[in-house]
């Protein structure tokens, strides 16, 4: 039987020797369930979702008790994303969102609620903001809520809805989608 090395002769190579089996089986493993990529360039883009967002807004148009629009976005804008939910509890109420990737690659969100602007904008925003300028688009007065480091809000009073925009897009994506909203007319249910 040999004999066992002292302690004292136990070094890195041998931890080494004994490390090396050990990633190799983490390596087949993690190409076994290929759930790893080598990228050397930075991740990349993957497909957009596909969303039937004319589908979405007639539903909600006939379940909810506010006229509820569905813009007529460019062709190359894909809708993503869809979602509904309750905006705060002081003036707050239902509120449909749908989200756009726009023909550069930035999302642009569309929200659209019987609820108040001082409750749907902290509800979209995560935080209470002021406004901070007004964009006049097709007639309408777009109030602006832009913050340093956060995406900017573009909300809009249309009587007995309010309609917010927010996103990455650029001002001219926020005017081409403010002015697609303002020619949309309500869709019954």
């Amino acid at each position: 039987m040999a004999e066992k090395k002292p302690r004292i002769l136990q070094n890195n190579r041998d931890m080494m020797w004994s490390m090396i089996p050990l990633v190799l089986i983490c390596l087949i493993i993690a190409g076994i369930a290929s759930r790893c990529e080598f990228s050397p360039g930075g991740p990349s883009s993957g497909p957009v979702p596909h969303f039937d967002v004319n589908a979405s807004l007639k539903y909600d148009a006939g379940v909810l008790g506010f006229p509820v629009r569905d813009p007529a976005v460019p062709e190359d804008w894909q809708p993503n994303s869809g979602s509904r939910g309750v905006a705060g509890s002081n003036g707050g109420g239902d509120v449909t969102t749908v989200g756009y990737i726009t023909s550069k690659g930035r999302y642009l969100q569309l929200s659209q609620s019987e609820a108040t602007e001082e409750a749907l904008v902290p509800w979209v925003a995560g935080d209470l903001r002021s406004p901070t300028g007004v964009a006049p688009v097709a007639g309408d007065r777009w109030v602006e809520y832009a913050e340093e480091g956060s995406e900017p809000i573009w909300v809009t009073d249309f009587g007995d809805v309010r309609v917010l925009i927010k996103g990455s897009g650029t001002t001219e994506e926020f005017t081409e989608l403010a002015t697609a909203v303002d020619a949309a007319q309500p869709l019954t249910p």
